[in-house]
């Protein structure tokens, strides 16, 4: 290995140029599975490990290892009734870390999200049951509640310049209040089950067409967005993917969308709260990867006076970031009221906030800000209702489940910082 000094305005520095050779070139993956075929695969699987870029892979891994140990203690957990209740539980959470995987691209943090969840859920009750007001426009007005709460955090956190983690602790207290204030001395309030809200959790497409059909949409669709962003950048002379590499992802894509489907059908159905999840989750991943607003919410995460100096109106991203995370905090909150048909002074109390921040992060989300995507939160919260599911199939009590999900969170957080540091090393942070 050889070595080079090179001046500088403090002194000499020494450069290793093999390594800052490394550093510079940067193979994109696309050119290494078309130049390589199979082997590219590998080749671009050995950069990643050595770079530290290892994506959604241990979290899929984790996955894996989780179904098969429940499993193995208990046959009923990978039963199409439990493999459903899970998809439809999850959704809560799941629309909740959405919120929060927004402000974490920031490199931020949003406390309150579990008070504003309650305080939403309360709102539709108050105005639906309580004053009688037509059920649609409850939830309108408890949705607008919930970006408006938001946007005021988002307020003095990006004009006034107080810390977020302040504003939204505050948050967290002053909207908890509010909620037990608006639910009265009663505390709860039931909900119609077969109202607006009590559907979001009951309703099932029982037509076993319906499972197929969203299954088809989904492959067909995913081939089709490969296939003409292949094309795109083909045309721009940049490297694209061969198409046998967009076929084998399609068809690993539709085993698990047609396997999925088939479990549904041997149960209630498909869910409607998951394919509104899905559907959430799809809409919010082309806002971060195909709009300039996303790309201005990376660029924020990375560098705020980078991002300042290149024009972006940084005030005004930060407010509607917010404003997202209250938003999707209210989404939340009516999916937790639907799961208990009703709103009581529980609601957005308990482990919820830690789940949907643990959610965002153990599915990949960086707590570092600048890196992640909305589809980490459907990793990260099945990761931890499965966790629950399963322990509660063995009847272990719940102060287990507390430790075994704080050691989850624990890892995939120290992951995330070895990461950092390896990506820092191989000179790509």
């Amino acid at each position: 290995m050889t070595t080079e000094k090179t001046p500088t305005a403090t002194g000499t520095k020494v450069v290793n140029p093999d390594a800052a050779h490394d550093a510079l070139t940067a193979v994109d993956p696309r050119l290494l599975v078309r130049e390589q075929g199979l082997k590219g695969y590998f080749s671009e699987f050995k950069r990643k490990v050595h770079a530290g870029d290892l994506g959604s892979i241990p979290v899929v891994i984790g996955l894996i290892v989780i179904a098969v140990i429940f499993q193995t203690m208990n046959s009923q957990f990978l039963s199409a009734e439990n493999l459903s209740n899970i998809a439809v539980t999850m959704v809560a959470t799941g629309m909740m870390a959405v919120g929060i995987i927004f402000v974490l691209l920031l490199g931020e943090i949003d406390l309150s999200v579990g008070s504003v969840s309650g305080v939403s859920g309360a709102i539709v009750a108050v105005l639906s049951v309580t004053h009688g007001m037509n059920e649609w426009l409850a939830v309108v007005v408890a949705l607008a509640s919930g970006a408006a709460i938001g946007a005021v955090h988002g307020f003095f956190f990006a004009k006034i310049g107080a810390p977020a983690f302040a504003v939204t602790l505050a948050g967290l207290l002053f909207w908890l209040g509010f909620m037990l204030q608006l639910l009265g001395e009663n505390g709860t309030i039931n909900l119609d089950g077969e109202g607006v809200v009590g559907q979001l959790t009951t309703y099932y497409f029982s037509d076993i067409a319906a499972a197929y059909g969203l299954a088809a949409v989904a492959v067909v669709g995913f081939f089709l967005s490969s296939f003409f962003d292949n094309r795109r950048r083909a045309a721009a002379g940049v490297p694209s993917r061969p198409l046998s590499d967009i076929i084998m992802r399609t068809v690993i894509l539709a085993v698990i969308a047609f396997a999925a489907a088939a479990m549904f059908n041997q149960y209630k159905g498909l869910p409607l709260a998951l394919v509104l999840f899905l559907a959430v989750l799809v809409i919010t991943d082309f806002v971060l990867r195909r709009t300039a607003y996303g790309r201005k919410i990376f660029a924020l995460g990375g560098s705020v006076e980078a991002s300042r100096r290149a024009g972006i109106n940084v005030t005004a991203v930060r407010i509607s970031v917010f404003a997202l995370a209250g938003l999707f905090a209210a989404v939340g909150g009516l999916f937790w009221a639907s799961k208990i048909a009703a709103a009581n002074q529980s609601a957005g109390a308990g482990d919820l906030l830690m789940n949907v921040i643990a959610a965002a992060v153990i599915g990949g989300t960086s707590l570092f800000g600048g890196r992640g995507r909305t589809w980490n939160a459907l990793l990260g919260v099945m990761v931890i209702v499965s966790i629950q599911y399963g322990l509660a199939l063995e009847g272990i009590a719940t102060p287990i489940q507390y430790m075994i999900t704080g050691g989850v969170l624990l890892a995939t957080v120290v992951i995330d910082s070895v990461t950092r540091k390896t990506q820092k090393t191989a000179g790509r942070a």
